[in-house]
């Protein structure tokens, strides 16, 4: 399998397309930043109709990988910031803080992606159930 192609995992994790056949959309709006919307998810895929939660609370294993991601930001952040900006401590913060607010709601939707896409392997569960 291709790691980014149309039907790469990379770029189904990317694209919140549905693990198992990588055409369907995981959240209903495309827009993270629609935040009434932000954790709207369709019950089954629209292509494939594969559960999108198969178990109840499928979904708090996913602020696993969102810490990740946060760490991941956070040290980027602050490389940028305080080792190459030369920025103070206080502007550093301000920077994090800023990092956080603007790409908050993309790691939430993307840590949701990554997640579904690690414990659901593509084109295992074809029949829906």
């Amino acid at each position: 399998m291709p790691l980014f192609g149309k039907k790469s995992k990379l770029a189904a994790i990317v694209h919140c397309k549905c693990p198992n056949c990588h055409e369907g959309d995981l959240f209903h709006d495309p827009n993270p930043y629609h935040l009434s919307r932000i954790t709207d998810m369709p019950k089954r895929c629209p292509k494939c109709n594969m559960s999108y939660e198969p178990e109840p609370n499928f979904f708090y294993g996913a602020m696993y990988v969102s810490y990740a991601y946060t760490v991941a930001i956070f040290v980027a952040t602050y490389i940028i910031a305080s080792v190459w900006g030369g920025l103070g401590m206080w502007e550093t913060i301000g920077c994090l803080f800023g990092s956080l607010l603007l790409l908050g709601p993309m790691v939430l939707r993307l840590s949701r992606s990554t997640y579904i896409h690690l414990v659901i392997p593509f084109g295992s569960r074809g029949d829906g159930k």
